[in-house]
């Protein structure tokens, strides 16, 4: 696939790295010659410098013959011309611009996105994904990700499991016979940095961190299945007043109204426009560096500390400073992955990552075969993946067992009309199946075989 990439920013190269390292023909765009010669000197990429809405430097770049422009600058209208020109000029098949301004993403006003308007196919907005996840990871404590899939109805979680961990040392197996209504399935561990397929005959230990598949009215009997059953927070402070934290405490007041919030804000004009937007929450201008403002705050007492500035820097020391007032537990977001593997020494209980998120969103459209959603873990070392079964697909008609699926995939769910199965061994897929899986990186490309779709079926 021959895709351009403009903006060379963290998100901009990560996922330029991605596409490349699965063989990807990828050009990138950006402004800066000194963020250009980084991705040609790092990345198996041709670099460009110049706007990316300038049609002769999406001609320089292979417009003509590319088959996706990825808009992914710091610049909303950038993005929105550099996917009209690859459309009007170039006859580029697929669009995908990222969109930030929160007024272009008002459901009564998206059908400016359209073929007949914008010609643009897909819409990514990082604030509000960023902020859908935090809001999940709120309302199940506990899990370090979640994720949700077949239109909510199926939950993955990745799960640590503690000194208490009820279920460590127990083989995988067992854990069927000892809850036999629980539709429960471990999909992936990682385990000292490594991540691992699971099997029936493998046992998890302390501080393995488990990737489990569960319908959704079971998500909380499945954290308490692994010993964790923290309660829901009640009392959160938020650091920053962005985008991100702006729709995070909106949302919550909607749908917790007993919930209590306080965001600390260090502009003093956002700080005003966002107690003006909200009805309960307090707004406290200041550092979130500041020990006093956090005293304000309560911290001491929170539930939650969520850190949601734009510093990847602060976002962690909040957290420390936080869980040492004596905040029960901490969720930030951090953009740069070196800092990832730093984080949990320093007592950072989870983390969000806008750059996977984002990742994740491109993969479902980069993807071969039906695939539906596309989830991005472990820094790109594995996937989880919604796909859809047809009526030419391998899998279609054979039992799971009679079906040689490949080492580094783990079906993890079935959604069928309505209902979610567990994947054992008896199970026959069917046409219109959706199936959650966990796949290795070395193993997607076998994924997309498994749900392509032939020309028989048209």
């Amino acid at each position: 696939m021959r895709v351009i990439i403009c903006g060379a920013g963290q998100v901009g190269y990560g996922i330029a790295e991605r596409l490349a390292a699965e063989g990807n023909d990828v050009s990138v765009i950006d402004t800066s010659a000194k963020l250009i010669q980084v991705v040609g000197d790092t990345l198996d990429v041709r670099g460009f410098v110049g706007h990316g809405s300038h049609p002769d430097i999406l001609e320089a770049a292979g417009a003509a013959q590319a088959d996706m422009i990825i808009a992914a600058t710091l610049y909303d209208e950038v993005n929105i011309v550099a996917c009209e020109v690859a459309h009007a000029l170039f006859n580029v098949p697929t669009k995908i611009a990222r969109i930030r301004a929160q007024p272009y993403l008002q459901p009564h006003y998206r059908d400016i996105f359209s073929r007949n308007h914008m010609p643009i196919d897909v819409i990514i907005s990082p604030e509000l994904e960023v902020g859908e996840m935090v809001l999940r990871r709120i309302a199940l404590p506990g899990a370090s990700d979640v994720v949700r899939f077949a239109e909510d109805n199926i939950v993955v979680l990745a799960i640590e499991c503690l000194e208490d961990c009820p279920v460590v040392n127990t083989p995988l197996a067992q854990l069927s016979n000892l809850f036999p209504d629980l539709n429960a399935t471990v999909m992936a561990i990682v385990r000292d940095g490594k991540l691992l397929i699971a099997h029936s005959g493998d046992q998890m230990k302390t501080a393995d961190i488990a990737y489990v598949s569960a319908p959704k009215e079971q998500a909380q009997r499945t954290l308490a299945l692994f010993g964790h059953e923290e309660p829901e927070a009640r009392r959160i402070v938020i650091a920053g007043g962005g985008n991100i934290g702006l729709f995070v405490a909106q949302a919550i007041e909607a749908r917790q109204p007993r919930t209590n919030i306080k965001i600390i804000e260090a502009s003093l004009a956002r700080a005003n426009h966002i107690a003006d937007e909200l009805r309960r929450a307090l707004v406290l201008h200041g550092s979130a560096l500041d020990q006093k403002r956090l005293n304000e705050a309560e911290t001491q007492d929170a539930d939650l500390l969520v850190a949601l500035t734009n510093d990847d820097q602060v976002n962690m020391l909040v957290g420390v400073m936080a869980k040492r007032l004596g905040c029960k537990s901490n969720l930030v977001l951090i953009n740069n992955p070196n800092y990832l593997d730093l984080s949990k020494s320093l007592g950072i209980d989870a983390h969000i990552s806008p750059r996977s998120v984002t990742i994740s969103r491109v993969l479902q459209h980069v993807r071969r075969g039906r695939i539906r959603a596309v989830h991005s873990v472990q820094e790109g070392r594995g996937e989880i993946i919604e796909a859809e079964a047809l009526e030419t697909s391998p899998m279609v008609g054979a039992t799971l067992r009679e079906f040689d699926l490949p080492d580094g995939l783990r079906i993890g769910a079935i959604y069928r009309d309505g209902q979610v199965l567990k994947p054992d061994g008896n199970v026959r897929i069917k046409p219109h199946d959706r199936v959650v899986l966990f796949a290795t990186a070395e193993t997607v490309k076998q994924v997309e075989q498994m749900f392509r779709v032939s020309l028989e079926y048209f």
